[in-house]
């Protein structure tokens, strides 16, 4: 059974930092591309930062030089640090899971809510 367990999201005033957490179970982890999205309310979701297989790591240009993905393989766990956080970084954050062969997996997901 896989599973993508995320934690980390809470409450921030701006210009704070979280380090959110995303453990994999049940899949090869280390060949998987992992990614972060978010959702806000009322706005579409959106690929934050994904890291390949090999390390390679994209970012929305919202966030770029604020948030930092990375990914442990031997804990099975990709972690994304967000500083500088802003109200508009506000959204719940979904960690997902893409295989070579196309499969996908989904973590339910964990709210960041930053204050002005």
């Amino acid at each position: 059974q896989v599973q993508l367990v995320e934690s980390g999201g809470g409450l921030v005033q701006a210009g704070g930092s979280l380090r959110l957490s995303c453990a994999a179970s049940g899949i090869i982890f280390s060949i998987n591309t992992m990614e972060w999205y978010r959702v806000a309310p009322g706005k579409q979701r959106e690929l934050v930062a994904a890291v390949g297989r090999g390390g390679t790591t994209n970012y929305a240009d919202s966030v770029k030089g604020r948030f930092t993905i990375s990914r442990d393989n031997a804990k099975n766990t990709v972690y994304l640090q967000m500083n500088s956080l802003k109200p508009e970084d506000t959204a719940v954050y979904c960690c997902h899971s893409r295989s070579p062969a196309g499969f996908e997996y989904w973590g339910r997901g964990t709210q960041v809510t930053v204050s002005s």
